[in-house]
């Protein structure tokens, strides 16, 4: 299928990619920590018919430095430019602190039809990096709406990585010292996912080394399920944080983070997903 693409500037960086004869089907697509466009992944799903839109929701011009109270009117303001192209159906795809904007965003906002959740979290968690201030302490949300934080789970200072100084590092036991640590902000954080009229999607490897997506998608799933609302996980024992769709490149190694998993089972555990992602968003098959 032919594509389009167009670049965004205003009201922040990002591209539209989209089948040329349009389609009606649009998804907001967003990356985790490393804040880029992921034009890769917009393009994936343009050729299967949607409008895909990728955006640099933090990093750029106007913008906080690190993840540090994101307004998520960045996200409800990307959707109000898909339906401005005339889709009729809105999903949002994320990975990562990605989807943890997603999921967030669609307990807020009734527009969004569908989420893709890979990798997910279920709270809501501190500031990864700067804050507009230049500043990282003390320990702000993620997350802002209409100007006030959304409760999160700050980070248990006196962790330590297990692995030698220099080599990468596995932070998943950081985050689960943090929430024993603060069990009361932990629950105060969970995101209410019960409360999104969405339909919604949870991809996790049991082997994720960044954090515990596996254990959190079945939170997540287990909330929707007591709120008579359903939630597919697609898991796999061996993928790691980093699962992989069919038709992108493997994510490549880092010298800083242990992800887990490994590019083989990573990618199995994309294209195990990719049926329910084009099912979801109700893409051609």
């Amino acid at each position: 299928m032919e594509i389009i693409e167009r670049s965004l500037t205003v009201p922040y960086e990002g591209v539209m990619s989209a089948p040329r004869e349009g389609g009606d089907v649009g998804v907001l697509v967003l990356a985790g920590s490393s804040g880029r466009i992921d034009t890769e992944r917009s393009r994936v799903l343009a050729r299967q018919g949607a409008v895909a839109l990728s955006i640099r929701w933090f990093g750029g011009p106007g913008q906080s430095p690190g993840i540090c109270e994101i307004p998520l009117e960045t996200f409800t303001t990307a959707i109000d430019l898909l339906l401005d192209v005339g889709v009729r159906r809105v999903g949002v795809l994320g990975v990562s602190k990605g989807a943890e904007a997603a999921l967030l965003t669609a307990g807020l906002d009734p527009r969004v039809d569908a989420v893709i959740a890979l990798a997910p979290t279920s709270l809501a968690w501190a500031n990864i990096g700067r804050g507009v201030d230049g500043h990282i302490h003390p320990y702000r949300s993620s997350w802002t709406w209409r100007e006030e934080p959304v409760p999160f789970v700050g980070y248990d200072d006196t962790w330590s990585p297990a692995e030698p100084e220099g080599s990468p590092v596995a932070y998943r036991t950081l985050y689960e010292h943090s929430r024993a640590r603060f069990a009361q902000a932990a629950e105060a954080a969970a995101i209410p996912v019960e409360r999104a009229s969405s339909d919604l999607l949870l991809v996790a490897g049991a082997d994720d080394q960044m954090w515990p997506s596996l254990p959190f998608a079945e939170e997540l799933a287990a909330r929707r399920s007591a709120a008579g609302r359903p939630a597919r996980i697609v898991s796999s024992p061996d993928a790691g944080h980093r699962p992989c769709l069919p038709g992108e490149s493997p994510a490549p190694p880092s010298t800083s983070y242990l992800y887990g998993g490994s590019p083989d089972a990573d990618a199995s555990l994309g294209a195990a997903a990719w049926p329910y992602i084009l099912q979801i968003l109700q893409l051609m098959p």
